[in-house]
């Protein structure tokens, strides 16, 4: 083998060196990206499970406020829904809202004009358990643009399917009215994150 021949190899060698540097540097490349896809997975999932059990914890509020007015009359103890009762979280008018339906009550932990300290009191909040680090606020209204009795102008109201009719059937009873009540949830939870619930019912006053 001449020089000639030699040096020929020797370039040759270099190209391969560097086309090997070049193929291990777009594989680590390409193992960075799909780390980095995989933890991007497993975070969302993860905060998907996450959401979804404080949908879960915040449905105690609803079933709470539901038996509230089940057992004891709306909302504590019998008292009236012609008036306001911040010592419930009740209103008895509805409470201004924002473009997704939120009341701004619990998007405002002050006492301000549309805070939610204007409306309840903190201690209505539940936590679950000490080491849960999840707690849950609601507020309750009535969607009624006036204080007062309920009335089909002012407030929104459910009515049923006819009860029954007369004796020639030609005409219906018309069944009793009943004024709807609105209850929102906030459930927080570690890192602030936080959960937004709401549900319509019924009592007929």
């Amino acid at each position: 083998m001449n020089r000639f021949q030699f040096a020929a190899r020797a370039r040759q060698q270099g190209v391969v060196l560097i086309f090997s540097l070049l193929v291990l540097l777009i594989l680590a490349i390409g193992a960075v990206a799909l780390l980095r896809s995989v933890n991007s997975s497993l975070l969302s999932a993860g905060n998907l499970a996450f959401h979804r059990d404080l949908v879960n914890q915040g449905e105690q509020a609803v079933s709470i406020v539901m038996t509230e007015f089940k057992t004891n009359g709306p909302p504590l103890s019998g008292a009236p829904t012609t008036a306001d009762l911040p010592a419930a979280n009740y209103k008895s008018t509805v409470l201004p809202t924002n473009a997704q339906g939120v009341p701004l009550a619990l998007l405002d932990d002050t006492a301000g004009p549309n805070g939610f300290l204007s409306v309840g009191v903190a201690a209505n909040d539940i936590i679950p358990s000490a080491t849960s680090q999840v707690t849950i606020r609601y507020v309750i209204d009535r969607l009624c643009t006036l204080t007062g009795t309920a009335s089909s102008p002012n407030c929104v109201q459910s009515t049923g399917l006819p009860t029954g009719g007369t004796a020639n059937h030609n005409t219906a009873v018309a069944p009793p009215s009943a004024t709807v009540y609105r209850v929102s949830v906030r459930v927080t939870g570690p890192r602030n994150t936080q959960a937004f619930l709401q549900s319509t019912f019924t009592k007929p006053d």
